[in-house]
């Protein structure tokens, strides 16, 4: 993206078309277009910008309108100014890190599925609002802290024994070492722990059975632990449970279980973001309080990532879109 150039739309639409013109308009506010004067928007150059203009030139030509796209390119840094203050985001993410500052102060009071919807949305909000910063600063880095900030938080009151990530290297071991044995992990199942269980279940050892530790101090002693502090698996460095168990029983090669292993890594911990996540938390909440007991949720969450599973494996095999 060059700073200096800008692609400007002008449109017009007969007087008459009150449908087509909010259409056009909720279309490129949901873009972060800045607005010159009624009918004009600006939008910084690029491939991307372009092809979101252009589009909107087709939907305005189709409702019996005129439109012009333009390329403008100016060296009156005052005038650069001018249109770069048009996509200041500051006060959007004041108004989303007041938020996240009420979800924080509101947890003690909320049960896990209503807490897990609310910090959904709110990442949600932080990506749509992150994909019409055009120019980021402070602000999106604040945002960004505040995102996973909350994220403990909530982990905190729902999860308060949540490993630490232990330092050292990663042994590679045969899933025949561990076939028909009982794995032991924390109660309250969520997101690392359910997709970790139905991993075990799935590619490591089909005829599991769990065990749902109220503290992790009673895990027996025939057990094999996973994701709690002294676990036989847990994190390890930067790793979440489940990207550990993916090394361990060198399932790193299938790229359908990869993709996964970055959702469960960015809903788990943060990072980079995965364009299904807040879709999946907010599938697997509800999922979570239509069930009466962790055994219940691993079935119900197991249809979920058996489903996502598939999508991501037909993505891959065709070469197409993933989800």
């Amino acid at each position: 993206m060059n700073d200096d150039r800008w692609c400007i739309l002008i449109i017009s639409l007969p007087g008459q078309s009150g449908t087509p013109r909010m259409r056009v308009w909720r279309a490129l506010k949901a873009r972060g277009a800045g607005i010159l004067r009624d009918g004009v928007y600006v939008l910084p150059e690029s491939e991307e910008t372009r092809a979101v203009l252009q589009e909107q030139v087709g939907n305005v030509q189709g409702a019996g309108g005129t439109a012009y796209l333009l390329t403008y390119s100016s060296d009156d840094s005052g005038l650069g100014t001018k249109f770069r203050s048009l996509f200041d985001r500051s006060a959007e993410y004041d108004e989303w890190l007041a938020k996240v500052a009420e979800l924080i102060d509101a947890l003690a009071g909320l049960d896990e599925p209503e807490a897990r919807r609310k910090e959904a949305q709110l990442r949600r909000d932080f990506e749509a609002l992150a994909g019409t910063d055009y120019f980021p600063g402070k602000p999106k880095v604040r945002a960004a802290q505040a995102l996973l900030h909350m994220a403990a938080a909530a982990n905190t009151r729902f999860s308060p024994d949540e490993p630490t990530a232990r330092l050292g290297s990663i042994k590679p071991r045969a899933t025949s070492e561990f076939r028909g044995r009982r794995w032991a992990t924390r109660h309250n199942l969520w997101v690392d722990r359910v997709a970790s269980a139905w991993l075990i279940r799935r590619f490591i050892d089909p005829e599991a059975s769990f065990v749902w530790l109220a503290h992790p101090r009673n895990c027996p002693s025939d057990a094999i632990g996973f994701d709690f502090d002294g676990a036989t698996f847990s994190h390890v460095e930067n790793l979440v449970t489940f990207e550990v168990l993916l090394r361990t029983f060198e399932l790193t090669e299938n790229p359908a279980l990869a993709k996964l292993g970055a959702l469960v890594h960015y809903l788990d911990v943060g990072g980079m973001p995965v364009a299904e996540a807040a879709g999946f938390v907010t599938m697997l909440a509800g999922v979570k309080h239509q069930c009466s007991d962790d055994d219940a949720l691993l079935d119900a969450a197991g249809t979920l990532l058996n489903h996502l599973y598939a999508a991501y494996a037909q993505a891959a095999s065709t070469g197409g879109a993933q989800c």
